[in-house]
């Protein structure tokens, strides 16, 4: 019996020791190049230059200062935030009571408009970039945050409305039927009912949400120009001349843009795994 048992004791063991270093390596190659990021931001362009893969000596932190003072970059961080948090709100609100609409109730033309904004999915955004920029110039629109903050509303609420129908059409028809019964309207049963129970699968679509916004160029830079309006994106491009790159304080742009992604990431990353893995068990 010890003599059967050993074998698949040695295999098991090798089979978790394989697995240990795949994900060692993925995690080597994934964060190798944060890291890598990392140090360049506190070296010089000259000192990058010299050596791509240094050691920083000494670390040259006023580079942070330099890009967020003088840079002017606390205004891009703030333009950024109040686009970004602006639309991503929306979009989760707007998305999941459209989503809910699409999932819950059936009325002339419900698949019609859900193949609408499925189609929509299927096509590059970019396609839409004229249109937009000649709908916010005859609006007066063009050149503010407001315009792009509704040009990012339009980006992302169909993917969020697909991912959120798919999610909400699982939950039982029985809690709907029970809230009736107490005497709960429609605006209730979305309120204590759908948003709690889909909170996983709306988490994931606001982090998703989030990270395409946050570091989306394109948009900004066709359809904002004013200096004083940048987002971080714009901002980190300017230190990108056509002859000359301070590859140094690129980097450290970089890390400023990074850290809120960072930061939304650790708050809501049990609800992002919830969320993905949702309906996969049943």
């Amino acid at each position: 019996m010890r003599a059967t048992l050993a074998p698949r004791r040695g295999g098991l063991l090798a089979s978790r020791a394989a697995l240990g270093l795949v994900i060692a390596a993925y995690t080597a190659y994934t964060l190798g190049p944060f890291l890598w990021l990392a140090t360049m931001s506190v070296r010089t362009t000259g000192e990058i230059s010299a050596d791509h893969y240094a050691w920083p000596r000494p670390f040259h932190w006023e580079q942070f200062r330099v890009a967020w003072v003088d840079s002017d970059f606390a205004t891009y961080f703030w333009n950024s935030t109040v686009v970004v948090v602006t639309a991503v709100a929306a979009v989760t609100l707007i998305g999941a009571a459209a989503a809910h609409a699409l999932a819950r109730y059936h009325f002339p033309g419900n698949r019609l408009i859900y193949g609408i904004l499925f189609s929509s999915i299927i096509f590059p955004p970019q396609i839409t970039l004229i249109s937009l920029y000649q709908i916010l110039v005859d609006y007066g629109l063009y050149n503010s945050l407001i315009g792009l903050t509704l040009v990012y509303v339009s980006l992302q609420l169909p993917l969020t409305v697909y991912l959120l129908e798919g999610f909400f059409a699982r939950i039982p028809q029985d809690l709907f039927d029970a809230a009736k019964m107490d005497g709960y309207g429609d605006l209730e049963i979305f309120r204590r009912i759908v948003l709690p129970i889909g909170m996983p699968a709306i988490a994931t679509t606001l982090i998703l949400n989030f990270i395409q916004l946050w570091n989306e160029f394109l948009f900004a830079v066709v359809l904002v120009t004013d200096p004083d309006k940048r987002t971080l994106p714009i901002g980190i491009r300017a230190f990108m001349g056509d002859h000359f790159q301070d590859i140094g304080m690129i980097a450290a742009g970089v890390m400023i843009s990074v850290v809120p992604v960072i930061v939304a990431y650790v708050f809501f990353s049990e609800k992002l795994i919830r969320g993905m893995t949702a309906g996969a068990v049943k």
